[in-house]
Formats: structure tokens, sequence, C-alpha cells
């Protein structure tokens, strides 16, 4: 196993290198950037389950695989078009093999001073790339995390969102990355930049999702930087193809008063993991950190979430729901930090898993860290099954079995599906849960 983490640490170092003299000349901060990242990604390799924050999810399958650095495939429209949401066909952004498609995206729905440009556009850009530097890889830390400082080293496209002072944005912005596996596995590295200036407001659906089931990974990274009273509503949907590795760090600063409301599902891919953490920086900083994730045979799901109340008055709530079916598993590691100076905090944390079947497996471990005395804190958690009695109660007044078993799992998973405020979202987790678990609605 050594020998096989050696030979793709090694791969990528190499594509590194070959990257680095495609690019061409770049900000003297930018090459420095990726050169401390490569540096430390080769000290510390790609983690194992002998690593504490891995214990439940081995990186096995991504450390057996020769990968491809993916590039941009030709394709028709049509293909990508079923993967737009309606409430955002002109605010959507389009990234196929993590590589900008200008043809497919559209901005005409948003309003005058608002920012949205693929990140390397961006950063030749004078005025957005001093922005850029001021906060990117400040958040996303990757001297401790090997995938994070494997996004960086490799961040080349990705999105680069600025809301001005005082803007709000009625229509959803999508950012939108799909994967086309080609004949050799491929990986990519999206690299997400959003910054709301104090008093803004916006929506952003990040979406990842693949055309077909081949075997690639998705190393993505979004930090979010929000200013004194600023409003997010962040929605990331990871709907990849059964054969793909999807590694996600997403990481959120806020400011005085300043609210971000994250709502993450879970469908696809063979092996994922989101790692999300949340710094309340500021007095009065509030955050919703809430999840469902939606697994079947063969899946691995991991959730490893970190909320920091570092200042008084802050206000966390975070719900994550899982659903699982056949031979799947499930990791919830939910951590809430009230620091010494965050009195009168507020933080709440819950995660239920629903068990479909006597294969499936969940690990969960919410806890709390608290080293201040005044404060209202809470967590928990819970593992079952479908009530029998209430199984029992929908066959007994005709319903077919499965039906009755999907209408139950549905009622389950409603407290985060009814929280949605983007309707084709809320359609696509009805199919996911009315449908994808093998029920017969037509019985």
């Amino acid at each position: 196993m050594t020998q096989v983490k050696e030979k793709i640490e090694d791969q990528f170092v190499a594509a590194f290198r070959v990257g680095q003299m495609a690019r061409g000349a770049e900000a003297t901060w930018l090459t420095r950037l990726r050169e401390s990242a490569l540096d430390r990604f080769e000290q510390l390799g790609l983690p194992t389950v002998r690593d504490e924050e891995w214990k439940y999810t081995s990186p096995a399958q991504i450390a057996k695989t020769t990968y491809a650095l993916a590039t941009a495939p030709a394709i028709k429209r049509d293909l990508v078009e079923g993967y737009f949401y309606p409430e955002a066909l002109e605010s959507c952004l389009v990234f196929l093999n993590g590589v900008f498609n200008a043809e497919f995206s559209s901005l005409m729905g948003l309003p005058d001073g608002v920012v949205v440009m693929n990140l390397s556009t961006a950063l030749a850009n004078e005025t957005q790339a001093a922005v850029i530097r001021e906060h990117l890889a400040r958040g996303a830390d990757y001297n401790a995390n090997a995938f994070n400082a494997l996004n960086t080293a490799f961040a080349g496209d990705g999105a680069y969102v600025f809301i001005p002072r005082g803007v709000k944005v009625s229509t959803p912005l999508h950012l939108l990355f799909l994967t086309v596996p080609e004949a050799s596995s491929v990986a990519s590295f999206p690299r997400v930049l959003i910054i709301g200036e104090a008093q803004s407001e916006a929506t952003v659906i990040e979406s990842y999702a693949g055309t077909a089931d081949g075997n690639y990974l998705t190393n993505a990274v979004t930090e979010v930087v929000l200013a004194e009273g600023a409003r997010l509503s962040h929605y990331k949907v990871q709907n990849e193809g059964a054969g793909a590795s999807h590694l996600a760090t997403t990481i959120a600063d806020l400011d005085r008063d300043s609210v971000y409301d994250a709502t993450t599902i879970t469908l696809g891919a063979q092996l994922s993991r989101h790692e999300i953490a949340v710094n309340l920086n500021r007095e009065g900083a509030e955050c919703w950190v809430d999840g469902l994730y939606i697994v079947g045979d063969g899946q691995h799901a991991d959730t490893h979430s970190a909320i920091h109340h570092t200042k008084p008055h802050g206000t966390s709530h975070q719900l994550y729901k899982g659903i699982l079916d056949g031979k799947s598993h499930a990791v919830f590691n939910g951590k809430v930090f009230v620091h010494q100076d965050a009195q009168q905090t507020d933080a709440k944390q819950t995660n239920r898993n629903l068990l479909l079947s006597n294969t499936a497996r969940v690990d969960t471990k919410p806890q709390l860290e608290i080293f201040a005395d005044d404060v209202k804190c809470a967590h928990g958690a819970t593992v079952g099954q479908l009530e029998e009695e209430e199984l029992f109660y929908l066959v007994s007044r005709g319903l077919h079995p499965e039906l009755a078993k999907n209408l139950l799992t549905y009622g389950f998973a409603e407290e985060v599906i009814a929280k949605i405020k983007i309707e084709s979202i809320k359609q696509q987790l009805d199919e996911a849960v009315l449908h994808r678990l093998r029920a017969r609605l037509e019985a």
C-alpha cells in the first residue's frame, strides 16, 4: 500500500510540473502559493485509515487509481441541459471536466455590479486579482489537509463570485461542474471563491454531476467570505457518477451579524467526503449547516463538520439526516467548538439516520467542546429503522409495502427538504427519495 501511495503522489507531482510549464506566466504570489501547496502535499502524502480523521473512510480507491488531468470534452449542449436548474438558466457558470465553458454559460440574469467569472479570467484582471489574493487559501488551510493542498496546487479554472456592498441578488446563481468520463480515469480540481460584501444577499447553487459511471476524481474546494450583515444561501448538490470519488472542502468565514445558510445534498459517487467548517468570527454571526445524504448499495458517504464560535452572541443550527439502503456506509463527525470569549452562544447539532437494510452501517459522532460558561448548547444522534407499527398501518390501509416504505422514508427526509427554497432542487430530492430506493409506485 505504501508503494501504491507513493506512486500516485509522484504522479500528481509530475502532472503539476507539466501543468506549470503549460500555464506560462502568472503572478509571482500565485506561483509561490502553488509551489507551497505542492510541497505540503508531498510532506503530508495521501491519508490512510490510520489517520484519526480518516478512521472510517479509506481513500484506497483513489490511491490505487492512475489519473490523468481532465481536459475539456467536445459535447453538445443537449447533454448539458439536463443538469441546469430552471431558476438559474440566465445565471449559470458551466465547467466541463473542471474546464470553464463559456458557450454553455449565461450571466444575463445578474444585476449590475455583481462579478461572476471563471477564476483564471479573474486572476488576469488586476482589480479582481487583488481581491482574490487577499482571500484565496486563507480559509481553506492546506497545511493539514493533503487534498486541500492538492487542489490549491492545481487550482486554475473555477468560479469567482463577488457580491458588492448592499446588493441583493434575487436570481439564484448556479455553478455547474459536470464530468464527462473518458477512457482513462481523470481528475479535476474545481476551486470556488465567494465573497459577499456588507449587507449583500445572494443564493448560490454549487452542483456536481457525471454523465456516466466511470472512475474519476473530483477534488473541490470552496471558500466563502461574508462581511458584516451579509447573507448567503448556499446549496451544494453532489450527484456524481456511480464509480466516482468526490472529495470536497467548504470553508465559510462570517463577520458581525452575517448569516450563512448551507444545505448539502449527497446522492452520488461511490466514495464521497465533505469537510465543512464555519468560523463565526464576530458577534451576532449565525449559520445553518444542514444536509441530507441518500446512499445505496456500494456507496460510502462521509461528512466532517466543524463550527467555531469565537465571539459572543453567535448562533448555529445543524441538522444532518441520512437514508441508507443496501450495503452502504455513512460517516458523520460533527464538532462544535465554543471558545472562551464566545459567551451567550446558542448552538444545536443533530444527526439522524434511517437504515433501510440490515447491511447498511453508520458511524456517527456529534461533539461539543465548550470553553465558555454562559451558553445554550445541545447535540444528539440517532440511528434506527422504519417503525413497524407505522408500516403496518399503511399496508393495512391497502398501500403496497414498497410504497408505504417510501412514504415513510420521505417523511423522514421532509424536514430537510422543506427548508429548500429552490423548487427544482426539491423536485430532484422528491425523485431521489420516492424512486431511487426501488419503489414500485405504480403498485
